[in-house]
């Protein structure tokens, strides 16, 4: 296995379902031992998890990392506070963006690069209800497209 392939261990479907991702940013995440043992089991819920910009960091709230089952007193809490690492203009750049109308920073995928733990977060504006709906028909529409034409050959 090469030092930069990646390995998916979860992505956030409600974020694509609840948002417009207009930018993606990759970030390294601070995490204990425990933590990585979990997350190569793939224990991980990120979709009701947001990110927030103060005092210069990145920091993730609601990602949930299940405890590790061997960790003993190691383990840490599940949904505690884990901050992102980024390059400082990086973060500057997404507070400037965040302060606009309808942006938030959201986690969208968590992966292992060699053996890094990184997390895909994305510039995202939310989805009115009508958006969500038409997102969906063409999703419909285009499954339905496959199926005829997988039924033709």
């Amino acid at each position: 296995m090469s030092n930069n392939s990646k390995r998916i261990i979860a992505t956030n479907k409600k974020a694509y379902h609840d948002f417009f991702v207009d930018e993606t940013y990759e970030a390294g995440i601070e995490l204990c031992g425990t933590e990585v043992k979990s997350l190569r089991q793939g224990a991980v819920n990120m979709k009701d998890s947001f990110c927030i910009i103060k005092n210069g960091e990145i920091v993730v709230h609601g990602m949930h990392i299940s405890p590790y089952e061997k960790g003993n007193i190691f383990n840490r809490q599940p949904y505690r506070d884990r901050k992102l690492l980024m390059h400082k203009k990086e973060i500057l750049k997404l507070f400037g963006q965040v302060g606009q109308k309808g942006y938030s920073v959201i986690p969208l995928s968590m992966y292992f690069v060699g053996k890094w733990v990184k997390v895909e977060i994305g510039l995202c504006r939310g989805k009115k209800l009508y958006d969500k709906r038409e997102t969906e028909a063409k999703k419909t529409a285009q499954r339905d497209i496959e199926r005829a034409s997988v039924t033709r050959s």
